[in-house]
């Protein structure tokens, strides 16, 4: 059954396309961003331990989302984290690294992992371990042209770039094998945060999502 979880977990971040990767200075607008990314399409949520009180908001925020969110936690790099993370209501356990006793530590919570890995040995040997979703960081110095190389000899893993990506190079990615992208600042501005423009990131939001649909559509 806990399997079955994940892969249903794994399967929506793949539908909507798009990881909204939230790191926020002040944790009082996080709610203000959710609805700003879902009226833009985004409902893969990742709210990064960076943010002040995250797990605090994880779980003030996890039982008030529709069904159709899937709320996860970022930047977790211990396993107490994550369990701490699922308790609070995140589904899903992102790292910027591969550590084995996080993933445990997800799944042993019913929670799917997605560990952080650089070069092919890292991301087979997470694959390998049992991650849900490899995350390939940091991919601004990797290119979609990696994801290609990559696919060629380990075409069963499930690959999301995050870190550089941005609204010119999201479809190049989906186009190169990724499953979804992960999007930081390029769609969560922090000026526009600052700026209580949260209309700027709905409109961000259905700009990423469009470029994931085009390119979905390109290679169908």
């Amino acid at each position: 059954m806990a399997q079955d979880a994940r892969a249903g977990i794994v399967r929506h971040i793949e539908r909507c396309g798009v990881v909204a990767v939230i790191r926020l200075q002040d944790g009082s607008t996080l709610r203000a961003v959710i609805d700003a990314l879902a009226d833009g399409g985004v409902t893969a949520l990742e709210v990064t331990m960076t943010v002040p009180r995250a797990i605090e908001l994880i779980g003030r925020i996890a039982p008030t989302l529709p069904e159709e969110f899937i709320l996860g936690a970022g930047t977790v790099v211990d396993p107490d984290t994550a369990r701490a993370a699922v308790h609070a209501g995140a589904r899903y356990i992102v790292s910027p690294v591969f550590r084995p006793a996080v993933i445990e530590a997800a799944h042993a919570e019913g929670a799917a992992a997605m560990p952080g890995c650089f070069s092919p040995t890292e991301i087979l040997a997470a694959w390998d371990a049992g991650a849900d979703l490899v995350k390939v960081f940091p991919a601004t110095a990797l290119g979609p042209s990696y994801f290609k190389d990559i696919r060629g000899p380990l075409p069963q893993v499930r690959l999301m770039p995050t870190g550089g990506v941005n609204i010119e190079n999201a479809g190049d990615w989906i186009r190169a094998g990724a499953v979804a992208v992960g999007v930081g600042g390029a769609l969560v501005d922090p000026k526009l945060v600052a700026a209580g423009n949260f209309a700027g990131i709905t409109e961000r939001a259905r700009r990423f999502v469009e470029r994931v649909r085009q390119a979905r559509e390109a290679i169908a």
